[in-house]
């Protein structure tokens, strides 16, 4: 069945592409929307990878299994040149002379909120990543593609696909490990806080602290 659609999109059948995306589309979006972080980015990768994909429908091989691999490579390849894309846009805006405006920081500043603490180390660790340790550790892992398909989905050597997984793990591990000391490490502990709470009483009978001012009577008011 495979082969079949292999052959009939090679030779330009609409519906049999239409069929391709219908059974691969969520896949492409899942897999963008891990690598960009952004959803409105991952449905673009996911409209331009489809385009691309019938652009090249004649370099697809007759014979194989699944075009998921196919699908993801070129994924892969649109994210990449997206990124170039956005690197040279913001080195035009950067050049440009600054505009005399407030600028709004609400959204920087409500854009990096974590759900909990292990979720944003990881996140964080992730992003630390070499982009070719992360984009093959979002296939192997993520998406479930054993080493041959990721291979082919990259255009790298099965060996190659190995070494840069275990390397992601790795440092993966390392720098989740490294991103949940730095958050712990400014958490206040439970003696400072107590300390910062201690009132100290004063000769004129007020009692005073680092959160509260209060007048108590001693014995020698009380009557």
């Amino acid at each position: 069945m495979e082969t079949s659609i292999r052959a009939r999109i090679r030779a330009g059948d609409a519906d049999a592409f239409g069929a391709l995306f219908e059974e691969h589309a969520r896949a492409v979006h899942r897999h963008a929307l891990r690598m960009t972080g952004d959803s409105t980015a991952a449905e673009d990768v996911v409209s331009l990878t489809f385009l691309e994909g019938w652009r090249l429908r004649s370099r697809i091989d007759p014979d194989g299994d699944s075009l998921l691999p196919w699908l993801l490579g070129i994924a892969g390849n649109v994210i990449r040149n997206t990124r170039r894309a956005a690197r040279r846009h913001h080195r035009a805006l950067a050049a440009l002379p600054p505009r005399e405006e407030v600028p709004d920081f609400a959204g920087e500043l409500t854009s990096r909120i974590a759900d909990a603490e292990e979720l944003a180390a990881a996140k964080a660790a992730l992003e630390r990543l070499r982009p070719a340790d992360r984009e093959v550790f979002a296939l192997c892992v993520w998406e479930g593609l054993d080493h041959a398909a990721v291979a082919e989905a990259l255009g790298r050597p099965v060996g190659t696909i190995r070494s840069r997984l275990s390397r992601a793990r790795a440092r993966l591990r390392e720098l989740t490990a490294e991103e949940l000391a730095g958050a712990r490490s400014v958490r206040p502990s439970s003696a400072a806080a107590s300390e910062a709470t201690v009132q100290r009483r004063d000769s004129g009978g007020q009692v005073t602290g680092d959160r509260v001012l209060a007048v108590r009577p001693n014995e020698e008011t009380v009557r």
